[in-house]
């Protein structure tokens, strides 16, 4: 993410990345069949219930605390918008991951 990896993709230079779709984390990264079901992903476990059975529903995903999800911020959000409200969602969910993996041992 701060290299840039979410910007424009060399391969489609016409249209934005997808954030989740077009990553590596993806189980139907650079598969156009999307072979696997997106209930088995983990991020769907961060999609609120009712909304886990969307054709994409890593794009449901709430962001921030305004409800922004990366569904709402590509029909109204900039590029820029879009990565800081992804960055700084990662870096509270790795903040809480390691804290309740600390708080495990």
């Amino acid at each position: 993410m701060e290299g840039g990896g979410y910007g424009r993709s060399p391969h489609a230079l016409w249209r934005a990345r997808y954030i989740f779709e077009d990553s590596p984390s993806c189980l139907n990264f650079n598969d156009p069949a999307r072979p696997h079901p997106c209930s088995e992903c983990l991020l769907t476990q961060l999609v609120p219930a009712e909304l886990r059975e969307q054709d994409v529903p890593c794009r449901f995903i709430p962001l921030n605390d305004k409800g922004h999800t990366v569904d709402s911020l590509y029909r109204t959000g900039t590029q820029v918008e879009m990565e800081e409200a992804l960055r700084d969602w990662l870096c509270r969910e790795i903040g809480r991951i390691e804290t309740e993996q600390t708080q495990g041992r």
